[in-house]
């Protein structure tokens, strides 16, 4: 029997073997882990859908696998037909952790109405790229958009649904005709035009000794979003200064306490419970342009992104709910997302979902710096290092602990004054937090 790579989830059609785990001859057993695959930011586990004998392995690490591309053959106990549980199976290592097996039921695919697929996933309204990943059940749309789909002779399955399960809008529909319209437009004006290449090819070689080594997905993924966000956003960056003096003597305070029930109490808990409440009075801060760029969506929850920098690159784990919870929950939770992100254990689910970021420098030492925001949301706050400086306080002068803060933010969006009042709302309420806040 032979094992397929299957597709993996929402936009997954691809990966690169991290690891191999049998050979040639190796007995496995139903869910053991075969091989290790890197897709996007996440690595998945892909289980063995059924006993037997490894006959011969196609794959080594390295190698880049695309859907349908034979992983290995399995003999002796596998059942015939299993190819079907190897792909469920694989869906559901790939919403898994790595390195463990998954069970064979893939979990549904949560939806969300405007939030953006996972890096390498395809644009609300792109047609699908095989018809064989066409569904089976029509697709969910209003009799309007069917009745008009129909007029035009679309077929409403070659469209991907922005919408909460998929469902297709109006909006997608006129952005699968436009792009229908832009790769009919494409040849006559290449035949007007021929491209040329954006840069001609330099060979380092020439003045010494050179290695060559390949962008990881990751790394290839990390250039595409940033490049992505560079060239779509008009960025402004807003600069201050909060004094942590008093929240670092709290934490000196009460650093036992919060280690007895098992979490570190940081700096960075203190500005994401801050942070949270700030955005719950701002919500502009907290909204995404819908795909059609013409349409402003404000969110009802808030889900804050931490960037984590990683031997691998970097990676922004989402904290879900963040203003519904205590700074004992943050404070694990800010754990937990940074464990698994340098263990690379998040899986795409992970990665999702969230309304605005959050990426704090301070303990690898930078100090002021401009961050790029992550697609599609519209702002995200830098910190840097704190540093002692002499303060005037009313009629002296004092020592105290200020930490550098940066807010980018999207001014199609979201105008200076806006980013002003923000920037003030967030000082004040990071230096009005008191025991109240830290209290178990």
């Amino acid at each position: 029997m032979d094992i397929k790579l299957p597709k993996l989830g929402e936009g997954a059609d691809s990966g690169v073997v991290v690891t191999v785990f049998v050979k040639e001859g190796d007995t496995v057993a139903k869910d053991q882990p075969l091989l290790e695959l890197e897709n996007e930011k996440a690595v998945a586990s892909i289980p063995s859908p059924a006993d037997g004998t490894v006959a011969q392995v196609f794959v080594k690490p390295g190698d880049k696998l695309s859907i349908g591309q034979r992983i290995l053959t399995l003999g002796g106990e596998g059942a015939p037909g299993a190819s079907k549980g190897v792909a469920s199976a694989a869906v559901a290592s790939a919403r898994g952790v790595r390195s463990e097996p998954a069970p064979a039921k893939a979990a549904p695919r949560p939806g969300a109405a405007v939030e953006p697929e996972p890096e390498g996933a395809q644009e609300p309204g792109a047609p699908e790229d095989s018809a064989d990943d066409k569904p089976a059940a029509p697709p969910a749309a209003s009799p309007s958009i069917r009745r008009l789909a129909k007029e035009l002779g679309i077929d409403l399955t070659r469209i991907r649904g922005s919408q909460r399960g998929g469902r297709i809008v109006m909006a997608d529909l006129r952005a699968y005709i436009e792009r229908l319209v832009r790769l009919a437009a494409r040849p006559a004006a290449t035949a007007a035009q021929p491209s040329k290449p954006a840069a001609e090819p330099i060979d380092f070689s020439k003045w010494g000794p050179v290695t060559t080594k390949p962008l990881t997905p990751l790394r290839q993924t990390i250039s595409r979003r940033m490049a992505e966000s560079w060239a779509a956003v008009a960025r402004v960056t807003q600069f201050d200064e909060v004094d942590v003096t008093r929240l670092l003597a709290l934490r000196k305070q009460y650093l036992a306490a919060y280690e007895e029930r098992g979490t570190k109490l940081t700096l960075t808990g203190f500005i994401l419970k801050a942070l949270a409440a700030v955005l719950t009075r701002h919500p502009i801060f907290n909204a995404s342009l819908d795909a059609t760029g013409e349409n402003l969506v404000f969110k009802s929850y808030y889900h804050i992104g931490i960037a984590v920098d990683t031997d691998a690159g970097l990676l922004v784990p989402v904290i879900r709910d963040a203003d519904k919870k205590t700074l004992v929950e943050l404070s694990r939770d800010l754990e937990t997302v940074a464990m698994k992100a340098r263990e690379r254990k998040v899986t795409l689910d992970d990665l999702k979902g969230g309304t605005f970021t959050l990426s704090n420098q301070g303990g690898i030492g930078g100090a002021h710096f401009t961050p790029i925001i992550n697609l599609p949301e519209v702002a995200i706050l830098g910190i840097g290092r704190g540093a002692v400086k002499p303060v005037w306080i009313k009629d002296h002068v004092e020592p105290r602990t200020l930490v550098p803060l940066a807010v980018s933010y999207d001014h199609r969006v979201i105008d200076g004054g806006n980013a002003a009042r923000f920037m003030v709302d967030l000082v004040q309420t990071i230096e009005g937090m008191g025991e109240d806040a830290v209290k178990l």
